[in-house]
């Protein structure tokens, strides 16, 4: 199944979204703020995350990430 692309416009009311119910509104209007001041090169910041970690630990840390948030955000 191909997923289709999101708009820019829905993507980022989705993520405000997220960002709000997680931190709050006042944070998130701190973080766009922070966001907006700094000058924010998310490929080095990737690249400095990640440093010296095999993919074998990313991919097996980012599954303890998502049972984490299945069993906080989706018990039903």
């Amino acid at each position: 199944m191909i997923a289709e692309q999101t708009s820019d416009e829905v993507l980022g009311a989705r993520c405000l979204d997220i960002l709000s119910r997680e931190v709050g509104p006042v944070d998130t209007e701190r973080f766009i703020a922070y966001i907006n001041r700094e000058r924010f090169d998310y490929t080095e910041w990737q690249q400095t995350l990640f440093a010296g970690q095999s993919i074998e630990e990313i991919a097996a840390a980012a599954r303890k990430t998502g049972t984490q948030f299945r069993k906080e955000h989706l018990q039903t």
